[in-house]
């Protein structure tokens, strides 16, 4: 059966390979080789996580708050960069400068030719996010790894997408746990930290900021599916 995304995006000469890739289980988004995300065309490989509808309406509600909450330049920082998405869809809406770190040369190759392809001037930086950060930003946003080593993962993300991005320890909150406790040093005021998160987290998430930071505003949002998918944090 034909593959409408080969059909449109892949030409002739290459479409037999093409499909011998899709039926060995890639995944369609590798082979056609690049995903529109939020109006933005980003490169895509198997250094990479694919971006997904999820993350762009994380991005869409964080400028949503964004204006509300500044009206000056701002500072960003992308913890987790991958292939760059989120920092150049924020740079493309804000007036903002941004500092886009990962783990991940490879990674980091990838997304600095996605910011060059859309013309957008991002800082990157090869650095763990557990790493001391030196700056203060306005925002602090991050899609981590947070899928727990003993979740459930389709096979086809698992036989794809580079691991590194996907696992976390803690139930999959390790990096959200780090990120929050390391937040206070790091965040101006205003100030708004923006996750992704997974659909099974809200509560453990919650337990945790009760737990550790009575004081904090936060609120969790739905995704489009009406799952809770992403967590906001507010430093008024």
């Amino acid at each position: 059966m034909l593959n409408p995304l080969i059909e449109k995006y892949v030409c002739k000469e290459k479409r037999k390979e093409a499909y011998q890739r899709l039926l060995n289980g890639e995944a369609i988004q590798y082979i056609i080789g690049n995903v529109d995300f939020c109006g933005s065309i980003i490169k895509v490989d198997k250094r990479v996580l694919i971006p997904r509808f999820e993350t762009e309406t994380l991005v869409a509600k964080t400028i949503e708050m964004a204006k509300k909450l500044f009206s000056k330049r701002i500072n960003v920082i992308d913890l987790g960069t991958g292939s760059g998405c989120i920092a150049i869809a924020l740079k493309k809406a804000l007036d903002c400068d941004i500092l886009a770190i990962d783990i991940s040369k490879e990674a980091l190759d990838l997304a600095r030719e996605n910011a060059s392809n859309n013309n957008v001037h991002i800082t990157f930086e090869l650095k763990d996010m557990q790493e001391k950060i030196l700056d203060k930003y306005d925002i602090i946003i991050s899609n981590p790894p947070y899928i727990p080593y003993e979740g459930y993962v389709e096979d086809m993300v698992v036989k794809n997408e580079p691991s590194l991005a996907l696992f976390a320890k803690d139930n999959g909150l390790y990096y959200y746990k780090k990120i929050i406790s390391y937040a206070p040093l790091i965040l101006n005021k205003p100030g708004l930290i923006a996750f992704e998160i997974g659909d099974n987290q809200k509560e453990l998430l919650d337990e945790f900021l009760v737990s550790n930071f009575k004081d904090i505003k936060y609120e969790f949002q739905k995704d489009l599916a009406g799952m809770d998918r992403y967590l906001f944090i507010v430093n008024e």
